[in-house]
């Protein structure tokens, strides 16, 4: 996908979002919806779901696409790493990152954001594709931005 029609398809996501969430302010639904509107208008998306961060383990919350892992072993996988890191994680070839958690062999390459609540990360957003090099910096500029919806009052 070329970068201005990537870019133009996000401010439109992002302003549809922003009617959808704004008047109901639950951060489940405004998760859901994030997730199915995502999934549904990038084709390349794989899979795309919210693991909540619960003490020292991430558990699956919303998704849409294959069966997800349920538990993500603390310390592994790119979801960790944006955890650990406090910040988005893109991952050109998952299967060349150290300690890649394979929930499902078909993804090739990642994205994970950082869901915060307070400055605190209480969960991230997680996109797999099937395409090897799917995300660049117009995607995590972009999914920042709608994670900010989740609780933004």
């Amino acid at each position: 996908m070329k970068k201005k029609v990537k870019q133009f398809r996000y401010v439109r996501i992002y302003q549809q979002l922003e009617k959808l969430i704004e008047p109901v302010q639950n951060p489940q639904s405004s998760m859901a919806t994030i997730t199915a509107l995502l999934h549904n208008k990038f084709q390349h998306f794989f899979w795309t779901g919210f693991y909540d961060l619960k003490k020292d383990k991430l558990l699956v919350n919303c998704y849409q696409g294959p069966l997800a892992c349920l538990s993500l072993q603390p310390v592994k996988g790119v979801c960790w790493e944006a955890v650990n890191k406090q910040k988005t994680i893109i991952v050109p070839n998952v299967h060349e990152f150290p300690g890649h958690i394979a929930c499902d062999s078909r993804s090739n390459s990642e994205i994970v954001v950082p869901v915060r609540k307070n400055d605190k990360i209480v969960a991230v957003l997680d996109i797999d594709s099937r395409d090897f090099d799917a995300f660049d910096e117009i995607d995590a500029e972009n999914l920042q931005k709608i994670t900010k919806l989740i609780y933004s009052k």
